[in-house]
């Protein structure tokens, strides 16, 4: 009997679409080689329709596609939707998880100086408190080496800038940010206290973006992500 028998559907959706999901973003499975329904049927002991449920959630992030008389076809790298968190957790969890950092960092880099910019124009008020909250709280979450509290209030605190940019595309970008900070977190890269320049920087931004100074949150975003490009890609 399979180990999957009796599991729930979406337990196993999600066990096989991450399998494959981090097989192909590693390269274990390379662009055009083919899978079949039959074939991943009978690799993991469960039915066509879970294999057929799986094989839609790949092609929505444009890991695979389907052709008639050929199956299932991994699909090229610059193809893949690069914007989608579960391939950002799956590429940073594979071999090629600097090059993944290096690009996730740089598109912070010009990004969210600007949303930070943007924000201290838009911000409602109490969003502009809440940053201050928040950066108070990073400090005192770095200081006392607490990682797990520090990063959620870390993910808050940057989705909380995007969305207060009143930039819609920005803000589109919380997840991709959110899992590079966790990722950053999960691959040990975090030392175990905060930088001060970081903790600094952050409360830089959110002082900035509390006061309606739009060209000091530009200039301390840029330095808070200048600290975060050399502490992860170096």
């Amino acid at each position: 009997m399979s180990e999957h028998a009796g599991a729930p559907a979406a337990v196993l959706h999600a066990r096989i679409t991450e399998t494959l999901g981090l097989d192909i973003t590693s390269g274990v499975l390379a662009p055009g080689d083919r899978l079949t329904l039959e074939g991943l049927q009978q690799e993991f002991g469960v039915s066509r329709t879970v294999v057929r449920d799986c094989m839609r959630i790949l092609e929505s992030m444009n890991l695979v596609y389907s052709k008639r008389r050929i199956g299932i076809v991994v699909q090229k790298p610059e193809l893949w939707n690069v914007f989608d968190p579960r391939v950002i957790q799956w590429r940073l969890a594979g071999p090629g998880r600097s090059e993944q950092f290096r690009t996730l960092t740089e598109l912070r880099v010009g990004v969210e100086p600007v949303a930070a910019a943007a924000a201290a124009r838009n911000a409602a008020q109490e969003e502009r408190t809440r940053l201050v909250e928040l950066a108070g709280e990073l400090r005192l979450l770095g200081e006392a080496g607490e990682l797990g509290g520090f990063l959620q209030a870390d993910i808050e605190f940057h989705t909380l800038l995007l969305r207060a940019s009143g930039n819609d595309m920005f803000a589109s970008l919380q997840e991709a940010v959110a899992e590079v900070l966790t990722g950053r977190t999960r691959q040990g890269l975090m030392p175990p206290h905060p930088t001060e320049e970081g903790l600094r920087s952050h409360w830089l931004v959110a002082a900035a973006i509390a006061e309606g100074d739009g060209a000091a949150a530009l200039a301390h975003m840029t330095e808070l992500l200048e600290e975060v490009r050399q502490a992860v890609v170096g």
